[in-house]
């Protein structure tokens, strides 16, 4: 009985729950609209689009975190969240209309992303 206390306990530090996902998608949406504003190449449409961007980017960090185990804020590992965090602002145009990113945009969003990130408590990515 005691092993599977121990599995329970490792598997839900290796997963997010639900206030977890909430957190991170109001942080998202926030730091989202605050790196697109001071970002060039980096243009969101509207209320609409943020808040699918911020689900979406909710979304790729979430699958991110579970399959590869890469945690994507851009301090927090160095070169790989930096680069995860670029790929995932760039590759969330695809999934959403009314977003639009340029590769530099994306790499300098990530930067301005991270020191957000850094600033407000708890983390968006």
């Amino acid at each position: 009985m005691e092993t599977g206390n121990v599995d329970n306990r490792t598997t839900q530090q290796k997963g997010l729950d639900i206030t977890q996902i909430i957190v991170r998608f109001v942080a998202a949406a926030i730091v989202l609209a605050i790196t697109a504003f001071f970002t060039p190449g980096f243009t969101i449409a509207g209320i609409g689009p943020l808040l699918v961007a911020a689900i979406v980017l909710t979304i790729l960090d979430y699958l991110l975190n579970v399959v590869a185990g890469i945690n994507s804020t851009p301090f927090g590992r160095g070169l790989t969240g930096f680069i995860a965090a670029a790929v995932i602002i760039y590759a969330t145009q695809f999934f959403v209309v009314g977003y639009s990113v340029t590769i530099l945009g994306a790499i300098i969003g990530a930067v301005i992303f991270g020191i957000v990130d850094y600033l407000l408590p708890g983390r968006a990515m």
